[in-house]
C-alpha cells in the first residue's frame, strides 16, 4: 500500500484541486492497481476544509483508492505530518508520499517516485500562477526562474514533494514536532542513517504562490524573500 500525507490548516481554497490531483495520481495505470490511501490531517481547521475532504472521501469509498481525514489541534506541521504517517504505517504502507494542501501533484507523481528505486525522493516545485503578488508577479516569476534549480541533482527540500520508504522513515525517527523545516530535519536524519537519495525533478508538483504563508520559514516565506530580491533586481514596485 502507498500512503499520501497532506497536512491542512484552513485550506478550503485549495483542497478540492489538491485532492482531485491526488486521485488522478493514485489510479495511474503504472501502479497496477496497488492500494493508495490519502490521509488529510486537519490541523486546527475552522473553515470548510473538513467538508471538502468528507466529500472526496465519500466519492472514494470502496476500491483501491481511499481518502480519509484525521484531526489534530496542534498548529504544527511536523506534528500533523507525523500523525498522518503513523496512521498509514499502522495500516501497512510501504511507501509514504508527502505533499501540501495548496499543491497539485502531476498524474505520474507517484509512479515517478517509485521508478527511482531509492529510499528517499526529494522533488522540486513549480508555480503556474504568480498573480497573488500583483504588480510584482512578473518580476518574481523571472527571479524564481533564475534562482531556483528545477532539474535533477538539485538540493531543494520541500514537504510538498517528497517520498520515503516506510523502512527508512522508521529508521530515521520520523517527523519532529517542528512548526517549520520539519522536512529538512527529516532529510538530515535520513542522511545520517545512510538512506539512498534521488534529488529528482521527475515527480512534478505545482504549488501556490500565496502571500499568506501558513508556516513561518516555509516555501511561502521563501517566495516573499524572492519578491524582495525581485524588487531590488528588476525595480518592481
Amino acid at each position: 500500500m502507498i500512503g499520501i500525507v497532506i497536512p491542512a490548516h484552513n485550506e478550503e481554497l485549495y483542497l478540492d484541486d489538491c485532492l482531485r490531483a491526488a486521485r488522478i495520481a493514485a489510479v495511474h495505470p503504472a501502479l497496477h492497481g496497488e492500494t493508495v490511501r490519502v490521509a488529510v490531517v486537519l490541523d486546527s481547521c475552522t473553515d470548510g476544509s473538513r467538508r471538502i475532504v468528507e466529500q472526496h472521501a465519500a466519492q472514494s469509498a470502496g476500491g483501491a483508492f481511499r481518502i480519509e481525514h484525521l484531526s489534530v489541534d496542534a498548529r504544527n506541521v511536523g506534528t500533523a505530518r507525523a500523525v498522518g504517517v503513523e496512521h498509514l504505517l499502522r495500516d501497512g504502507a510501504r511507501w509514504l508520499a508527502f505533499t501540501d494542501a495548496d499543491t497539485k501533484v502531476s498524474p505520474a507523481w507517484l509512479v515517478e517516485q517509485l521508478r527511482l528505486n531509492v529510499d528517499v525522493v526529494c522533488g522540486t516545485v513549480g508555480v503556474d500562477d504568480w498573480s497573488p503578488h500583483c504588480d510584482n508577479a512578473e518580476a518574481l516569476c523571472l527571479h524564481f526562474q533564475n534562482s531556483y534549480t528545477d532539474a535533477d541533482g538539485h538540493h531543494h527540500i520541500h514537504g510538498a514533494n517528497m517520498g520515503v520508504s516506510a523502512t527508512a522513515y522508521r529508521l530515521a525517527g520520523g517527523f519532529k514536532p517542528l512548526e517549520c523545516s520539519e522536512d529538512v530535519a527529516l532529510v538530515e536524519a535520513l542522511e545520517r542513517i545512510g538512506a539512498r537519495f534521488a534529488w529528482s525533478a521527475a515527480p512534478r508538483v505545482t504549488t501556490s504562490a500565496r502571500c499568506d504563508a501558513k508556516a513561518r520559514g516555509g516555501f511561502g516565506d521563501t517566495l516573499l524573500r524572492y519578491a524582495a530580491s525581485a524588487r531590488a533586481e528588476f525595480g518592481a514596485s
